[in-house]
């Protein structure tokens, strides 16, 4: 099953994301900041991070940053999400995309399965 990290301030977003990755056959995992997030992604090695732009404690860019020093987490994809706009800064510091809010849940999706590949649920409608 592959696992999904969401990194959001705002709940509300936290759990719709949750939902709807689960329902999808992934694996969530949630944080409310960049701190927790990093906590969470040494724990739990996730293939893909959700990861908000700007947050509290510590923010998306420089949870960012911290994960590509570290070798053994630099290489998980990362899309950010803001409802600032930060294409060019995500481009800046690696992220595999970058979706601007509010966003359509089915562009999520799509990215999702594109950077981490498809969820359970769709690995058993296909087989």
């Amino acid at each position: 099953m592959k696992t999904i990290l969401v990194v959001d301030d705002e709940l509300d977003i936290v759990d719709v994301l949750s939902d709807l990755l689960t329902a999808e056959g992934y694996r969530v995992i949630t944080a409310s900041n960049g701190r927790e997030g990093l906590t969470r992604l040494a724990e739990s090695r996730p293939d893909l991070v959700l990861l908000d732009r700007m947050m509290p404690v510590v923010d998306g860019a420089e949870m960012l940053r911290l994960m590509r020093e570290d070798a053994s987490l630099g290489g998980i994809p990362v899309v950010m999400m803001s409802a600032a706009e930060g294409r060019r800064l995500s481009q800046e510091l690696g992220c595999a995309a970058f979706l601007k809010k509010p966003f359509d849940l089915g562009t999520l999706l799509d990215t999702v399965a594109r950077l981490a590949g498809r969820g359970d649920r769709e690995e058993v409608a296909r087989s």
